[in-house]
């Protein structure tokens, strides 16, 4: 191999490309937002050409979306695929957020891009419906009177306290999880 085909760090160019774009998009929409990383800041964090990272992904918009589907593809299967927690107990652990978990990059992306009919704008939605879809299905097999009522209310206040968390610094999550405990019990008969 030539010096021509090595890339900044000595690494054949394009080997692992997609995943140090997918990386360094994963850190910056995080800490910048989607609209304040450009793409000559990408590229140079993932170490590729602008050309490379076009061949991988033909707009920005197609990275922003691709980065929203490998956040979470199973729709918080910690919670809700765990066969040790009782249907009652995984609604509560929806709540349990561990502090160095990065807040919702849904409901980020959704105020960034500001275009209901961008394509990371409505994975966006799809997955927020596929959470409250979750939520009432826990909710019906804990046996809620209303399942549906359930689900939308700790959806709503799940994406409350993600967004009171990212706005004032602070976890909201301990006071959402008692709020929640509440409207879990007032749903589901002794």
């Amino acid at each position: 191999m030539t010096e021509l085909e090595k890339g900044p760090l000595g690494q054949r160019r394009g080997r692992g490309a997609r995943e140090r774009i997918l990386s360094a998009s994963q850190r910056l929409f995080r800490d910048k937002g989607i609209n304040r990383t450009g793409m000559d800041q990408l590229c140079a964090e993932a170490q590729v050409s602008k050309r490379t990272a076009y061949q991988h992904f033909a707009t920005k918009d197609d990275l922003v979306t691709e980065y929203l589907r490998r956040f979470d593809p199973d729709v918080m299967p910690g919670v809700f695929d765990r066969p040790d927690l009782t249907p009652r107990e995984r609604l509560l652990a929806a709540f349990e957020i561990p502090a160095t978990t990065p807040l919702c990059p849904y409901i980020a992306a959704a105020v960034e891009l500001h275009d209901p009919a961008h394509p990371a704008s409505q994975y966006a939605r799809d997955y927020k419906t596929a959470i409250a879809k979750r939520l009432t299905e826990t909710a019906r097999k804990a046996g809620a009177t209303n399942p549906e009522q359930l689900g939308e209310q700790l959806a709503l206040l799940i994406d409350g306290a993600s967004a009171r968390t990212r706005v004032l610094d602070t976890d909201s999550f301990p006071t959402a999880a008692t709020i929640a405990a509440v409207l879990i019990d007032n749903a589901i008969p002794s």
